[in-house]
């Protein structure tokens, strides 16, 4: 049996999602033995055929001698969103867009979670928070 967890409604989501600007630097880094970083500290990880994405913090690559090449800021968006919900990521990956915010989306199973540009962290964080008001 199917049953639906999570917010769904498109408008509730976006008064609701209440963005928080998680604390660090993170970056993106690929491996081709995930055996060499411990669990515990990957953010997530997306099997490639290329090899394993991970993202972790960047003292944590640094110290694991993993090179990237991004550093990022974690956003998350603390409504617990239906992983069947639609429109939520257009909806806020186009306000950024129109700042000329790049957006890397991670959607877990309670949360959605965005990578953007450290250096974007602030304007990324004012424009999902004039959004929510929007549907406030």
């Amino acid at each position: 049996m199917k049953n639906i967890i999570g917010e769904t409604n498109i408008e509730k989501l976006i008064a609701h999602m209440k963005p928080v600007l998680n604390h660090g630097d993170y970056v993106f880094c690929t491996v081709k033995d995930i055996s060499i970083i411990p669990r515990n500290v990957t953010i997530c990880e997306v099997k490639e055929k290329e090899g394993v994405t991970v993202v972790l913090l960047k003292e944590d690559a640094e110290h694991y001698d993993l090179e990237y090449a991004y550093i990022a800021s974690w956003i998350t968006l603390n409504i617990h969103s239906s992983l069947e919900a639609v429109g939520l990521t257009a909806a806020f990956s186009t306000e950024l867009s129109k700042h000329n915010i790049s957006c890397n989306v991670v959607a877990g199973y309670y949360h959605d979670h965005i990578f953007i540009d450290k250096k974007d962290s602030v304007t990324a964080l004012t424009v999902l928070n004039a959004m929510t008001q929007s549907k406030s």
